[in-house]
């Protein structure tokens, strides 16, 4: 068969590899792809948000399945104007992707349904946001509404930042449109951790957990990013937190979802802050995360294809899904600067010196001259897979210091808090 993946990060990078790996694939294509997917896959110059010609270039090409890989197409209406055209495509619906699209949508619905989230109040005004920031104190947590490609979440711990970030979102409008209106939340404590899962919007299948590292610098300091790695499984999601988010949040959203005549279809993550065994919803995405897509896919053991199919055909409560029993890690490689201004074009070197048993996946690189150069904010995701969490962080490190460009960021902590747990 021959597969369209949407998009050009890391995340698609790893999800072209996992679905290279299926004996029914026989064709890939990428649009736009980057220098490490163009290994595996044709890259074809097309915007992920280019619909109209994402469409004409799947219908010219007969592409048997497409898989969409960012939220902004997903948002957009990308899987309705496939459907439309009688192409299969997997992802939720527009309609269904609003719970990423509008934070205000999403803690709405949560609130209808008591799926336990943080308080929270919504407003347009931002004389009214600075107000009752000022009446019910800090910290607390200011979000956009809109999509601001994982940005536009600020943590506030005293006055003088709340009220810096009702001006950035909402006057200087620092993400755009996606500051119209504005959410402010209580602040939760505890310690994150990712959960995806595959659901045909009657069977809810999870994966295996993971842990994300947003903050740019070590010790979650910094500025909120895209994503500085990830690991997987976290061990903070015990059996007993597994069962609770399934049961309060997981399998709740998607019946809510259905009752709002929004059937999803398709892999929703939920971002969950965990204390004392009992987790609450952060943040619902609408697709695999990234970076976390790079370490669960490389623990997934069945065909991505026959997934994909059985949520596409509603038949995902007929399949078992495996995992490998090990655990995996993605440092991420940034430019120096990110998540605010940074160079581009930086050659990158020590790429063929990496353990063919390491994964490089690319997320912002292109190729120049005949050299892999830079050519975004987070650059690279290495992943490595080992027997548990001390030995799969031992090998990343290890393959990253084989790499450099200019500018090279990474943090040196991703891990830690498993680490911490297992000892």
């Amino acid at each position: 068969m021959k597969v369209l993946v949407v998009g050009g990060g890391g995340r698609e990078h790893a999800l072209v590899w996992k679905l290279s790996q299926s004996p029914r694939v026989a064709e890939i294509y990428c649009a736009p792809g980057n220098a490490g997917i163009a290994r595996l896959a044709a890259c074809v110059n097309i915007s992920a948000e280019d619909i109209p010609s994402l469409l004409a270039f799947a219908r010219e090409k007969a592409v048997d399945l497409t898989l969409v890989g960012p939220e902004a197409p997903l948002t957009a209406g990308i899987v309705d104007e496939f459907q439309n055209a009688g192409l299969k495509v997997f992802g939720p619906s527009q309609a269904a992707a609003e719970i990423e699209g509008s934070k205000v949508f999403a803690k709405d619905i949560m609130a209808k349904y008591n799926i336990p989230t943080a308080r929270y109040a919504v407003f347009t005004d931002p004389a009214e946001a600075s107000a009752y920031i000022q009446k019910t104190g800090v910290p607390c947590v200011l979000k956009a509404d809109g999509l601001a490609a994982g940005k536009g979440v600020i943590i506030a711990n005293d006055m003088q930042t709340a009220l810096a970030a009702v001006r950035s979102i909402m006057v200087e409008r620092d993400f755009g449109e996606a500051g119209a209106r504005l959410v402010v939340e209580e602040c939760l404590t505890g310690e994150e951790v990712s959960i995806l899962a595959f659901t045909d919007g009657d069977t809810v299948v999870p994966m295996v957990s993971s842990q994300d590292h947003k903050r740019a610098f070590d010790n979650d300091e910094g500025p909120n990013t895209g994503g500085m790695g990830a690991y997987a499984p976290a061990p903070v999601y015990t059996p007993e937190v597994a069962r609770r988010a399934m049961e309060e949040i997981l399998v709740p959203m998607i019946r809510a979802l259905k009752a709002e005549g929004r059937t999803y279809r398709g892999v929703i993550y939920a971002g969950l802050m965990v204390s004392g065994g009992e987790p609450k919803v952060l943040e619902f995405n609408v697709r695999f995360g990234d970076p976390e897509a790079q370490p669960v896919l490389s623990l997934l053991e069945t065909d991505l294809v026959e997934i994909m199919e059985a949520v596409l055909e509603n038949r995902l409560d007929q399949i078992e899904i495996k995992w490998k029993p090990q655990a995996s890690i993605c440092v991420v490689l940034a430019s120096g600067g990110y998540p605010g201004s940074y160079g581009k074009g930086n050659v990158i070197h020590g790429l063929d010196e990496v353990p063919g048993d390491i994964m490089v996946f690319h997320a912002g690189t292109a190729e120049k001259d005949g050299k892999i150069v830079t050519s975004g904010g987070r650059v690279l995701g290495v992943t490595a897979t080992g027997p548990d969490i001390p030995a799969a962080i031992n090998k990343a490190y290890e393959a990253v210091g084989k790499i450099w460009f200019d500018g090279i960021h990474y943090r040196r902590d991703i891990g830690r808090k498993a680490l911490d747990r297992v000892r």
